[in-house]
């Protein structure tokens, strides 16, 4: 039952009683905690259509609803906000309600039509780094998320595995790699791939410096380099289906596949269906032919394809070459359309990729729209800033990226050096350790960068992010493993129901109350595609709970009743912890 949505039928009724009119609306907002209450009604909007002193208008109401509704045990007018204390009969009873509830806070599935998430997207020339991890970590939890709220949902990536950058990787491994395979060096194969990437910008730029010193201007030096043409004339080659070249294409593309696959499954992400951009970059031209027809497109003298945006603010785009061939407004046309057509149930996309293509997308959305599919109506960029360490920015051609293996072993390293020198460990057997300073540290990092609202930049440090202190995915980690130790200790309680003549502590319903935000919670996060609501909520929980276990007593407590209860709402609230943590892709370990 919703508390708020009973009162604010009340309060209608109330105004309608008293006054003779009709209220458009009621505004609630929590009470203040200066001042005694759980839940405040706003008078001050009620003027509008109700006339009068705002304290004798609250009172009246808050007499009527002391009167007519059970749930109002008591009240009291401030100025113009009606403070409600709602009855300890209400938050047990509604604990008797949610404690069978496994998924307690998640909705099942209440419609045929299906969302499409597109998160990763890598290119094949290189591993995974730590732009990835965050694009990774917001696309799986925004479908995790949506789930939760009773969405059909399917994960998706498009893996970028052709192009001239590519091309660079395999010219290098030709010219240098002297047959090396990941098997042969031990190297990871998205790594060693990775590699050769480098190896080529370093050639490359070797090149440009001699062809200078032979007295050619920059500009042309950077196009004529002896490296970059043969990584060219290999694309056409790739292009015109040579035996040799898409072999070896396929050879580099199936290690760094592996490679990738190693690391979604340390990351702990998954997908339902991959698209391949060498399947998908011819797609598009017969739509692009069907929107000249339609007049959405028009060709310019020179038989280029263009669409006008003016009307919407934007500009003119190109979406075919005047010699026919696509751009990636084509294909990103053509791929949307593609997978309606493999999965007929989807009426909706989200696409998760940095804010530095917020344009493109802008572009994409509106010409599907004007194509007259329905589905565009619904499509989300999950646009999200840079993540910067403390060491500064990072270039992949260069190689001082960040790679995600990297970080990842690095993270739980930091969380072994801080677990040691906390000394929480004892006991602990080698492999168990190990176990644990992989969920500790991923924690940490997950829940470092998710916590932030997607649009905006990040200054990740690993350290901070690994404090057992603070908003960070430790200290909700320990929290976890704390009331999993109260759980072990107590004598073993199934669900039972609570009397609601108990009298509540002020902190047990002060945690009721957080406990009752957490369906709401997963909706308004799914609305919002953000993550950062179910992390941020989740501390408040943890807070709200480490307040309730240092003042108020557990296993000590003498009282049957209460200590039975309150051995069950620790028991809740730990579950509801690891459902939050669920949607964010972390994990809560038993004990720390």
């Amino acid at each position: 039952m919703d508390i708020q949505k009973v009162i604010e039928e009340k309060v209608r009724y109330a105004v309608k009683e008293l006054y003779g009119t009709q209220l458009p609306s009621v505004e609630f907002q929590p009470t203040r905690k200066d001042f005694e209450g759980d839940l405040t009604v706003v008078v001050f909007p009620m003027l509008r259509v109700v006339k009068g002193n705002p304290v004798e208008i609250g009172t009246r109401i808050g007499e009527y609803l002391q009167k007519n509704v059970a749930e109002v045990s008591k009240f009291n007018v401030v100025k113009g906000f009606l403070n409600l204390v709602i009855s300890d009969a209400h938050y047990l009873d509604f604990f008797n309600q949610i404690q069978k509830i496994a998924d307690f806070g998640f909705t099942a599935p209440a419609s045929k039509d299906a969302i499409m998430v597109e998160y990763s997207s890598p290119n094949t020339n290189k591993p995974l780094h730590l732009g990835h991890i965050r694009n990774n970590l917001l696309g799986y939890s925004v479908a995790e998320i949506l789930k939760a709220a009773g969405h059909k949902v399917y994960k998706t990536q498009i893996i970028n595995d052709r192009g001239i950058h590519i091309c660079k990787s395999m010219v290098a491994w030709q010219k240098f790699g002297k047959g090396e395979t990941p098997e042969s060096s031990g190297t990871k194969g998205d790594h060693l791939v990775g590699k050769y990437y480098v190896a080529f910008d370093r050639a490359y730029k070797e090149q440009v410096l001699e062809l200078v010193s032979e007295g050619k201007e920059k500009a042309v030096a950077e196009k004529e380099a002896p490296i970059l043409l043969e990584a060219q004339e290999m694309l056409r080659k790739w292009e015109a289906g040579d035996q040799d070249t898409v072999a070896l294409w396929k050879k580099m593309n199936d290690w760094v596949y592996e490679g990738f696959n190693e690391t979604y499954q340390n990351l702990g992400v998954d997908f339902d269906k991959l698209y391949y951009e060498s399947d998908t970059y011819l797609l598009g031209k017969d739509v692009i032919e069907e929107g000249l027809k339609k007049g959405v497109f028009y060709r310019k003298d020179d038989g280029s394809v263009w669409i006008d945006l003016t009307d919407e603010g934007l500009d003119e785009k190109i979406v075919l070459r005047a010699d026919g061939t696509a751009v990636y407004m084509t294909q990103d046309i053509g791929t949307a359309i593609q997978r309606v057509k493999d999965f007929p149930d989807i009426n909706g996309m989200v696409y998760t990729v940095g804010n530095e293509q917020d344009y493109h997308f802008r572009v994409l959305f509106i010409i599907l729209k004007k194509l007259g599919y329905s589905w565009a109506e619904k499509l989300y960029h999950l646009s999200y800033g840079m993540v910067d360490l403390p060491s500064g920015k990072m270039k992949s051609r260069e190689g001082t990226v960040v790679d995600a293996d990297d970080l990842i072993s690095d993270m739980e390293q930091t969380a072994e050096e801080i677990s040691s020198e906390l000394g929480k460990l004892e006991g602990y057997s080698e492999e168990e350790k190990k176990r644990l300073y992989h969920t500790i540290g991923l924690g940490a990092l997950k829940y470092f960068i998710l916590k932030v609202d997607p649009k905006k930049r990040i200054l990740f440090n690993p350290e901070e992010s690994v404090d057992f202190q603070g908003n960070t995915g430790p200290f909700i980690q320990y929290t976890y493993a704390r009331i999993q130790s109260i759980l072990r200790k107590a004598e073993h309680i199934g669900p039972r129901a609570v009397e609601t003549s108990l009298e509540l502590h002020e902190k047990e319903k002060e945690l009721l109350k957080q406990l009752q935000q957490f369906p709401e919670t997963v909706q308004l996060a799914a609305e919002n595609y953000s993550p950062a609501l179910i992390a941020n909520y989740t501390y408040d929980l943890v807070k709200e709970f480490n307040s309730f276990y240092q003042q108020v007593s557990i296993l000590g407590e003498t009282d049957d009743s209460k200590r039975i209860f309150r051995i069950l709402l620790s028991k809740k609230v730990g579950e509801v912890i690891q459902s939050a943590f669920k949607l964010l892709g972390i994990e809560v370990p038993e004990r720390m």
